[in-house]
């Protein structure tokens, strides 16, 4: 089956024959597609007269976003000292406390439960 690689035309039957013209530092791509090893041109689905494009390996992972500007908003943030808070309740108080929150001022409510954090 023929097929061009930087204008040039070559005859292969599988998918070993391409990569054999590519070094280790690049791929092999047809259609978006990395041609893997060990396949006939059928099986892969190439046609007649496709066309191969070579990629450069990359090293490392992917990366989103620029390292450079990497804590940049924690790094603005101006230090804000804690406030104190007051002593919380403990013992007898604290179960008090918990028994009044969850079944004495309870407001009937339709649809899903809310938590105890929630601002709605």
């Amino acid at each position: 089956m023929h097929f061009s690689y930087q204008g040039k035309s070559f005859n292969a039957e599988n998918t070993d024959e391409v990569l054999s013209l590519f070094n280790e530092e690049s791929y092999a791509v047809v259609n978006g597609r990395v041609i893997q090893p060990g396949f006939s041109l059928e099986e892969y689905g190439l046609t007649e007269g496709f066309q191969v494009e070579e990629v450069p390996r990359m090293l490392g992972g992917k990366v989103h976003g620029s390292l450079a500007r990497a804590g940049k908003v924690k790094g603005q943030t101006p230090k804000v000292d804690a406030e104190e808070k007051k002593k919380a309740k403990t013992g007898r108080a604290k179960r008090r406390m918990q028994y009044n929150r969850r079944f004495v001022n309870v407001v009937p409510s339709f649809g899903k439960k809310k938590g105890p954090n929630s601002n709605s």
